[in-house]
């Protein structure tokens, strides 16, 4: 059986069964499901690489999550907050190498009110041309709404997981059903919507890996970050396995297929793992990577997961790197804001996006 044939059998149809039948086939022949991923990501999305240029403005957080490195117990890093200008200044650096997407990063930091990132998206918008996506948690619909109408336009919120228990155990204090309520919030007020999982986490199933799947394809996100699972040195979980390449390439190869249209990023978690993974994940369905413009005076303090790629490049090495690597395998850079192309509108209610997902 292939790719092809698991996908007529119910085309658009997807559930545990066909995508446990995917699951099945890569284990079988992975070459041949990559390859159907790269060749759906070409003709969906074409041969566009999208550079995102990342700023993480502030390491200070504060959840209490096992697998990561800026937890707020974790006293062994030094915590930062980049000034305004220290911001502007990124902005500006990425902007001069043909960035057309800010992704504003930071962990959840509470001593921002939400009237300070609203002037910040304002103030960059003003000044430069670019698309903004904010990547800083969960917050209140009213201050989703206020950065919404400050100018974002996209927001990335890693699910992480779509197993329930697993995902309580990993955050304590947080919940799932919360995390989506967030997700659909932000689809409410017009974002782009990205969410992702790690592949990998100690305890996960299977079953749950396809459930991340299902829960994308339920949201219909328009970008997804998909990374192996990395143990932090500083964590509770520093004893454990981390994920590996091969699984974390299915992964994103099945999302291309279950997702079309979506934007996939190589992510640096990935291209942590070696030398060759951001080719590899880029020929298997991705179509995004997003470069580093965090200060380098900063940069080793804001370490999710260890041993990060781009901690040690400036800009103009990592830029270089990528032209380089693109032009050999006839890839080009975007030069468009690569906002989101969709082929359906899905409307759901919250119980239809729940269920499965341990609500009901």
């Amino acid at each position: 059986m292939n790719v092809q044939s698991i996908l007529i059998k119910e085309p658009g149809n997807f559930n545990q069964e066909n995508l446990r039948q995917l699951f099945d086939l890569a284990e079988h022949n992975l070459p041949s499901l990559l390859k159907y991923a790269n060749q759906i990501r070409k003709e969906q999305v074409g041969d566009e690489v999208h550079l995102r240029g990342i700023i993480e403005f502030s390491n200070y957080c504060s959840c209490h999550c096992l697998y990561c490195g800026l937890r707020a117990e974790n006293r062994k890093i030094s915590r930062y907050r980049l000034t305004n200008q220290e911001i502007f200044q990124s902005v500006q650096t990425a902007v001069n190498y043909g960035l057309k997407t800010i992704v504003l990063q930071s962990g959840e930091d509470r001593f921002y009110q939400p009237e300070d990132i609203a002037r910040l998206i304002e103030f960059i918008k003003k000044h430069f041309d670019v698309a903004i996506t904010l990547s800083v948690g969960e917050h209140p619909h009213q201050s989703y709404q206020i950065w919404r109408n400050a100018g974002a336009d996209r927001y990335l919120l890693k699910h992480e997981t779509a197993d329930p228990i697993l995902y309580q155990k990993l955050r304590p204090g947080k919940n799932l059903q919360d995390r989506i309520e967030c997700l659909l919030d932000l689809k409410d007020l017009g974002y782009q919507i990205g969410s992702g999982n790690m592949v990998g986490l100690p305890g996960q199933t299977l079953t749950s890996l396809i459930d991340d799947v299902l829960l994308m394809k339920k949201l219909n996100v328009e970008m997804a970050g998909i990374g192996p699972f990395l143990p932090h040195p500083d964590t509770p979980l520093v004893g454990s396995s981390a994920g590996s390449l091969t699984e974390t390439l299915k992964i994103l190869a099945i999302t291309r297929i279950i997702l079309p249209t979506i934007h996939l990023p190589a992510t640096t978690a990935i291209s942590t793992v070696n030398d060759d993974a951001r080719r590899l994940a880029l020929e298997s369905g991705a179509n995004v990577i997003m470069p580093n413009f965090t200060p380098l005076t900063v940069r080793d303090q804001y370490v999710i997961y260890p041993q990060k790629i781009d901690i040690i490049e400036d800009p103009e090495q990592s830029v270089n790197k990528l032209k380089k690597l693109l032009k050999e395998m006839n890839r080009t850079i975007s030069m468009s804001y690569g906002h989101a192309v969709k082929i359906k509108t899905y409307s759901l209610t919250k119980k239809e996006v729940y269920h499965g997902f341990g609500s009901q």
